[in-house]
């Protein structure tokens, strides 16, 4: 009998803690209303110069690695493919709407080692920092294959302006 009180206690303090998570992304959500929502895809692209596939991570505000944007599920993980087109990236997300990044948006990538959710080892994620409306976020991407990191960040370094291009150091 002891028991089944023990798993009672235990489902039920599992019921309260995942209550306790939902509360505090609703508030994250509800925090960030005023977040504006990623421009949509444009009708004709040209083709990708380089794709990958891999897992997008999140998408946090820039500098924060901890403050997920939980509004139109940028902080939702799911497998993805980073597709670099002249006019922007594109991660097609799984199970998640697709996040077009303009390439007017486009403030600096770089390789880090982890963010909100995902640690990995050195240099193992590409952090592309945008601007969302007035806010600048940073979004995360690792790839599945080691060796596709430093050719999609060169993709994309492409599409930066001058005076954002990393140096050799950076890549």
């Amino acid at each position: 009998m002891e028991l089944v009180f023990f798993f009672l206690g235990l489902a039920a303090l599992i019921v309260v803690v995942l209550g306790l998570f939902a509360l505090g992304w609703r508030g994250r959500r509800r925090r960030q209303q005023d977040t504006p929502r990623p421009r949509p895809l444009p009708d004709e692209l040209s083709d990708p110069g380089f794709q990958a596939l891999g897992q997008y991570v999140a998408t946090t505000t820039a500098g924060d690695w901890l403050d997920r944007v939980a509004v139109y599920g940028l902080g939702v993980k799911s497998n993805a493919t980073a597709a670099v087109f002249p006019e922007g990236v594109l991660f097609a997300r799984s199970g998640a709407d697709d996040l077009w990044i303009p390439r007017q948006d486009l403030h600096s990538v770089r390789l880090e080692r982890g963010m909100t959710g995902k640690f990995v080892e050195k240099d193992g994620l590409v952090i592309v920092t945008w601007q969302l409306g007035p806010k600048r976020v940073d979004t995360g991407f690792r790839t599945r294959s080691a060796d596709e990191k430093t050719p999609l960040v060169r993709a994309i370094t492409e599409l930066l302006p001058e005076s954002a291009t990393p140096s050799e150091e950076q890549l």
